[in-house]
């Protein structure tokens, strides 16, 4: 049987980086790493170290006195060079386990932790929703990386939301989806959002993988009927896969395969009440695009890298002809313990199967 070396596997041990110094003592008491990302935003850690050793000449605490880790301090994860987390901590827990030693569990997350511990009521006349995008990008002092498009509204409320819940809110509406890089608030469609493709086979960086493609959510067509008030006539939009574009790749996607074995399975919105035609479609189309990214999803664990992240594409090989091929990356969880070493578990998601 071939070695973890020889498969491609690695058991590298991250890099632990505190207020901008890489911290060796941290890296080797590492005990476990939990990093998680996905298409909502908030890009989070947890990170248990060992928290009882030699210190001032005796054996005691070795963190509790905030000299190291401390709340508000920029907190990164690294690969060598590469940057896997960026964030801050938010918090300090310590555990004392039975027959172990004590434990310090830091936990940070990014720069959209601002928006979400601030709650608003607030109203936006005239607006699209990349205004709104880069108003709160503003509010927070980000810096927007902000191109979506969609339609212009006459009044938009934020009502008792955390300004992340809402963003992710109009996020959804058109399509779009949100991410932190540093200090720069990111907005894009999924078509749009550049990650790359990182090829892998199973056996070979790709250690566990499995798959289904699932009807049961699938839908032929998605219509979203609304009221147009100042022309006092009714709205209304049927989205089909039509709309995913390229995104299909010549692949079979779930709504003709729901058609072709079951017939039609129409599903029709109306608790959205869009006011004009541009919204109507908008809605419509986010959400056919919604389920039909789902029909086929995979869910793995390979060897990490940075390259591992939501948004990029991992093109699955040796795995079969309906199912090889790529796939999105939707969540990524980076793990760490000293049982199985570093590796990363992920959610992909493609719209269509192989044939």
């Amino acid at each position: 049987m071939p070695s973890d070396s020889e498969k491609g596997f690695s058991s590298t041990r991250p890099t632990i980086n505190v207020g901008g110094e890489d911290k060796g003592e941290l890296a080797g008491g590492l005990l476990r790493l939990l990093i998680i990302e996905n298409t909502n935003g908030l890009y989070c850690c947890e990170a248990t170290f060992g928290n009882l050793g030699d210190k001032n000449g005796g054996h005691d605490f070795l963190y509790f006195d905030r000299q190291t880790l401390d709340f508000g301090k920029d907190f990164k994860i690294k690969l060598d060079s590469d940057v896997i987390f960026d964030g801050k901590i938010t918090a300090l827990e310590a555990s004392f386990p039975e027959g172990q030693a004590p434990e310090i569990t830091v936990l940070a997350e990014d720069r959209f932790q601002d928006l979400r511990m601030t709650r608003r009521t607030r109203s936006f006349a005239d607006v699209s929703d990349s205004d709104v995008m880069n108003q709160v990008a503003s509010d927070h002092g980000l810096s927007p990386s902000v191109s979506v498009t969609g339609p212009t509204y006459k009044v938009l409320a934020q009502i008792n939301q955390s300004d992340l819940a809402f963003l992710r809110e109009r996020a959804r509406s058109i399509d779009a989806e949100l991410w932190m890089e540093g200090s720069t608030l990111n907005a894009k469609p999924r078509t749009n959002r550049i990650g790359g493709s990182i090829e892998m086979a199973y056996g070979n960086k790709l250690r566990e993988f499995s798959v289904m493609a699932d009807l049961a959510r699938q839908r032929t067509s998605v219509t979203v009927s609304g009221w147009d008030v100042h022309s006092k006539s009714e709205l209304k939009h049927e989205a089909e896969d039509s709309v995913l574009g390229g995104e299909l790749n010549g692949e079979a996607s779930g709504a003709s395969i729901l058609k072709s074995a079951f017939g039609s399975r129409k599903e029709a919105v109306a608790h959205t009440v869009p006011l004009t035609s541009q919204e109507t479609q908008s809605e419509a189309e986010a959400l056919f695009k919604m389920t039909a990214r789902k029909f086929i999803v995979g869910r793995g664990v390979a060897e990490t890298t940075s390259k591992l992240r939501v948004g990029a594409y991992v093109d699955l090989k040796e795995i079969g002809p309906l199912f090889s091929g790529k796939y999105y990356l939707s969540e990524i969880k980076h793990v760490f313990d000293n049982t199985k070493g570093l590796r990363t578990e992920f959610v992909g998601e493609r719209p269509g199967m192989g044939k």
